[in-house]
């Protein structure tokens, strides 16, 4: 979830500090302060206040679904009844192989990101969803191939 401080800009350093990161993601704070040239303590407090306004959330692994087996990916359009929305939310949380929800505005009300082994897993999936009090209807697409990998190190 994006800080309060998230529209803040970000400097030159905090700029090179976040790509550095992208590139070498198993670097240590030292060897990050040398490919900067800078103090050992100044990436150290740039990236604490980097984690502080949520402009870095986490350094852990990117997961590859489909190395695992989860080799179908599928987006489904959820339209929740008036009233319902926590509890449906919280039932989604419930279900691993839902790995995004998405609040949305047009045509439905979330935007669910699903893996599955199979379509006939996507199927049982959304059928499960589907079962969810508050769940007036579902609309899936099913993702064939990902054309351009999340990529926020542009926008830096």
């Amino acid at each position: 979830m994006p800080s309060e401080h998230s529209d803040q800009p970000i400097d030159e350093l905090d700029a090179r500090l976040i790509g550095a990161l992208a590139e070498h993601p198993r670097a240590g704070i030292l060897e990050i302060a040398r490919l900067l040239g800078v103090a050992r303590n100044t990436v150290y407090a740039r990236l604490q206040r980097l984690q502080d306004r949520g402009v870095i959330t986490g350094f852990g692994p990117e997961i590859d679904l489909a190395a695992l087996g989860y080799g179908v990916m599928a987006f489904t359009t959820i339209e929740v009844a008036q009233g319902s929305f926590t509890g449906v939310v919280g039932k989604l949380e419930e279900i691993p192989q839902v790995v995004e929800v998405h609040t949305i505005a047009g045509v439905g009300d979330l935007l669910c990101r699903v893996v599955a082994r199979s379509n006939q897993g996507i199927m049982e999936i959304v059928e499960r969803i589907l079962q969810i009090p508050g769940v007036d209807r579902t609309t899936t697409a099913i993702s064939l191939a990902e054309q351009i990998h999340y990529r926020p190190i542009g926008l830096v």
